[in-house]
């Protein structure tokens, strides 16, 4: 079994950015600029921020942190969006998920310039995705991909299961998996006898956010298992996989933490940089 280093992968692909906002700095340049918007006191997502600003430091993006309590009515937060995509010196915007149920998700996302998504959640820009056009690819599936590619894993004529079907992870995943060639099946909570399903997988995505639920007997020997989930059980991050079964006899595992997660910040970042230089052709 070897281990898929997230951790690791996100350092290297980071401190290659680093390099390129140097060269920036060097010439006299903008620096590139990210704005995060937090709404309500979500561990999750607070320990999340954290985590996205600790890589634009080591990167040398700027980053803004726009705090909201998750009283905040909803126009204070398209206020806040509208005035975000008229600032210029802005170039990518995330709304940290998940937000208060006072608050529509969709149309908050939606409002988000598509040319300042770093996330890549908009309408058009799945849209773009789901078309095989030129776009802004959401973070997870990003990353996940470029884990693949780094480890050199080729996913043509493979079979990839994927379960989990939200428009953030698994959804999107699925299209670049197939656009890279693999067979695909897609499984939800309505699929009967999900682990005939899972056992036929060369590469088994887990995107439900259910803790330890692929278990051993649902994996076939040799898969590629990639664990999108984080759960907390027990004080402890665990993900969807037990992972001291699985990888047992898988091939390649993703662990949590520090396997999905870093390469998620990584692609968010790196999208950043991609909508910078959108903006400063």
């Amino acid at each position: 079994m070897i281990l898929l280093d997230g951790f690791q992968v996100a350092q290297d692909r980071n401190l290659t950015l680093k390099k390129e906002i140097d060269q920036l700095k060097v010439d006299g340049k903008r620096l590139p600029h990210l704005a995060i918007i937090l709404i309500g006191e979500n561990p999750a997502s607070l320990s999340y921020v954290k985590g996205k600003g600790k890589a634009c430091d080591l990167v040398g993006i700027k980053h803004t942190l726009h705090k909201l309590n998750d009283q905040v009515s909803e126009q204070e937060v398209i206020d806040l969006i509208t005035s975000l995509n008229e600032d210029k010196t802005i170039d990518g915007m995330i709304l940290q998920l998940p937000i208060p149920k006072h608050l529509d998700e969709v149309k908050l996302i939606d409002l988000i310039s598509k040319n300042k998504d770093a996330d890549g959640f908009h309408v058009v820009n799945q849209g773009n995705l789901y078309q095989k056009r030129p776009t802004i690819e959401p973070a997870t599936p990003k990353g996940v991909m470029s884990l693949l590619k780094t480890y050199h894993i080729d996913p043509m004529g493979k079979h990839a299961v994927v379960v989990g079907r939200s428009n953030i992870v698994g959804f999107p995943l699925a299209r670049l998996l197939m656009d890279s060639g693999a067979t695909i099946t897609v499984c939800h909570s309505k699929t009967k006898d999900l682990s005939y399903h899972t056992r036929q997988a060369d590469i088994l995505i887990a995107a439900v956010g259910k803790a330890k639920m692929i278990t051993k007997d649902m994996v076939k020997e040799g898969a590629v298992v990639i664990d999108v989930g984080v759960n907390r059980v027990d004080g402890k991050l665990v993900g969807d996989v037990d992972f001291e079964e699985v990888s047992k006899i898988a091939s390649y595992i993703t662990p949590v933490p520090k396997g999905v997660g870093p390469m998620t910040i990584n692609a968010l970042i790196e999208n950043t940089y991609e909508l910078y230089k959108m903006h400063n052709l």
